[in-house]
């Protein structure tokens, strides 16, 4: 069986989903993978969740931010190798409270539900190519986070533009450029992956 790896094998298949940001990586880089992943996960979940639902998502002030900063409590985890029985269940934690503080933030200051639902498509369009990149074995660079700014930075992004008043134009502005640059970055890739290592990395799959 032959293996073609585009990019260097991640340290961990489960980290490869959770799509960190800058200041995500640098929290757990802190504390070099020595904190469990999946509590403080679920702890910035928790929170995160309880202050959307206390109406913290339509605040004009500092308050906006609060929800995004509570779910950086999964940040330390980022570095951890994921290797627990539970620890797959991070990345769906963190794309679900991502999603959830996105469309709370759209709704609650009246952006219109398309452009919610374009800009959640974007990041899900990103995230489901991530996982099949990754069952191809075809891993995505190690850039790819820091420029898709990752889920901390585009929670802070929004939470900006709530501060500014301006929630409208940042999904705009955000939803061109995460799928103009997820877009541009997924197609680049898959053309450049050879055919034949995607098809032993399926045939592989099914041994």
């Amino acid at each position: 069986m032959v293996s073609v790896h585009m990019t260097p094998v991640p340290h961990s298949i489960v980290t490869a989903y959770r799509d960190d940001g800058v200041l995500s990586r640098a929290m757990g880089n802190l504390v070099a993978g020595q904190l469990p992943p999946l509590p403080p996960a679920l702890v910035g979940t928790f929170v995160t969740g309880v202050l959307l639902m206390v109406g913290v998502a339509g605040s004009d002030g500092l308050a906006v931010f609060a929800p995004a900063v509570a779910l950086l409590l999964a940040g330390p985890g980022s570095s951890h190798p994921h290797d627990g029985r539970l620890d797959w269940l991070v990345p769906p934690i963190l794309r679900l409270t991502e999603y959830g503080f996105v469309a709370s933030v759209g709704f609650a200051h009246g952006v219109p539900p398309w452009l919610i639902f374009l800009l959640l498509g974007a990041m899900a369009f990103h995230h489901y190519d991530v996982v099949y990149r990754v069952r191809q074995r075809v891993y995505p660079p190690p850039w790819l986070a820091t420029a898709g700014l990752g889920w901390d930075g585009r929670m802070l992004l929004i939470a900006l533009g709530g501060l500014a008043g301006q929630v409208t134009l940042v999904f705009v502005l955000l939803a061109l450029y995460l799928w103009g640059f997820f877009g541009w970055e997924s197609v680049t890739c898959w053309v450049a992956a050879p055919r034949s290592g995607v098809d032993a990395a399926d045939l592989g799959a099914h041994d």
